[in-house]
């Protein structure tokens, strides 16, 4: 019996791993995940699943539905990617992690058909999340896509739902470098005669939508059209407050999430469309939703949105790291009383960072940094680049070291903030 030590090694070590090594590690066919499922006995057929996939938002619009079904005493599995502390982050049914046993077992018990076909980490990681969700009967698992959506491996599924929340620009190496090719990737996850929900769109991705779903004889709901979500304040449990608007009428008045970060309230219509079209065949009351959407943290576990780390000074991390997603980011910290911003910065190499370091704050002392993995960008380089963008700061060799300087400089009426990859805010965390 391998340890989960030996396990994890075996998993992160000897398999290609987007999340360190990029490109290299996407297979560009479904061949892989299939052969895999199909030795495996097909779990991903044994249980009703919600596909969520989009550029940003997709991971908050998962667990938001998670929080809700759970809230509503469905047995409900969870599958996101990237983890950030611990791989079993990836796996979880009603919040709790899967077990050490059942990730070590699965290697071992499978370790023929994994030496065979070479399947990649991704894959490996889809398939055991399956066969644990097919095992442990789930009544729901929401399925968080991991890139793009025609070829992703989370593909094979027929679900009862499809979601799309939004398309930006990201992974372009791979996806394409428009946004109309990104939404035709994306658009890949939309099935025949499966309701598909997207949740922002635009003059460049609607027109891709709606004729997939039409191609695909797929009921298509634009939540954007449908709802709209009015801010109204933090309350004292540090709660966001909004009121929902549907067809211009008040539907739901004092909506909490512990979710921040004001981005949200697009995740939130998001969801709430998801859920509506769920509610025709299921039964979640309105207080289900309430209390779904009010406790995601604390029925999830999901961590990284626009997280406080810490008061006087405030530190917070967000794992905001795209155009869109650093551009939501920055406006939050508009948003916010400060006297100096001190950022903490790091990024993965195939990121356009020219486009992104132009959304940055000007006013700010950065700390340049590169998160432990291949993909990290260099730090040196970082610094250049930020340069031509006015960006100035001094590097430092690892995230710990960069946020360790940063308090030792910040007055207790100061912000730090701590991003721009989600390995860098990993390893804060």
């Amino acid at each position: 019996m391998k340890s989960y030590k030996k396990t994890l090694e075996y998993l992160f070590n000897q398999l290609p791993m987007y999340q360190r090594e990029g490109k290299r590690a996407f297979k560009k066919d479904l061949t892989n995940i299939k052969a895999l499922c199909k030795y495996l006995g097909n779990p991903q057929k044994k249980f009703k699943s919600i596909h969520v996939g989009g550029t940003n938002g997709k991971g908050s619009v998962s667990h938001i539905l998670a929080s809700v079904l759970q809230t509503a005493n469905y047995k409900t599995g969870l599958y996101t990617s990237p983890h950030l502390k611990d791989y079993r982050e990836r796996i979880r049914i009603n919040g709790c992690l899967v077990s050490k046993d059942f990730v070590i077992d699965f290697v071992e018990d499978n370790k023929y058909i994994l030496d065979k076909i070479r399947p990649s980490f991704f894959e490996i990681s889809v398939a055991a999340a399956f066969l644990y969700f097919a095992e442990k009967m789930v009544d729901f698992a929401v399925i968080e896509v991991g890139l793009g959506g025609r070829l992703d491996s989370t593909n094979i599924l027929m679900p009862i739902l499809s979601v799309i929340t939004n398309i930006g620009i990201d992974h372009t190496q791979i996806l394409g470098n428009t946004v109309k090719k990104i939404a035709n990737e994306k658009a890949g996850i939309i099935k025949h005669n499966i309701p598909i929900v997207i949740g922002e769109t635009s003059s460049k991705t609607r027109s891709v939508f709606i004729e997939k779903a039409e191609d695909m004889n797929a009921q298509i709901y634009l939540a954007d059209y449908l709802y709209s979500a009015h801010y109204r304040q933090i309350n004292i449990d540090n709660k966001q407050v909004f009121n929902i608007y549907k067809g211009g009428e008040l539907f739901f008045e004092n909506i909490k999430t512990d979710l921040l970060g004001s981005y949200q309230q697009k995740n939130i219509i998001t969801a709430l469309q998801a859920i509506d079209i769920l509610k025709t065949n299921f039964t979640i009351s309105k207080d289900d939703m309430y209390e779904g959407f009010a406790n995601v943290i604390k029925k999830t576990g999901i961590r990284g949105r626009w997280q406080i780390l810490g008061k006087e000074p405030l530190i917070i991390s967000d794992t905001g790291h795209n155009e869109d997603g650093i551009s939501a980011v920055v406006k939050q910290m508009e948003t916010l009383t400060y006297k100096k911003l001190h950022f903490v910065y790091g990024a993965v190499n195939d990121k356009k960072l020219d486009k992104i370091l132009n959304l940055l704050p000007r006013k700010a002392e950065y700390y340049f940094t590169e998160a432990n993995i291949p993909r990290a960008f260099d730090r040196y380089k970082l610094k250049e680049q930020a340069e031509k963008f006015n960006l100035k700061g001094k590097t430092y060799p690892s995230v710990k070291n960069a946020l360790m300087s940063a308090k030792s400089k910040a007055k207790t009426n100061d912000l730090i903030f701590v991003g721009g990859s989600t390995f860098v805010v990993t390893e804060v965390l």
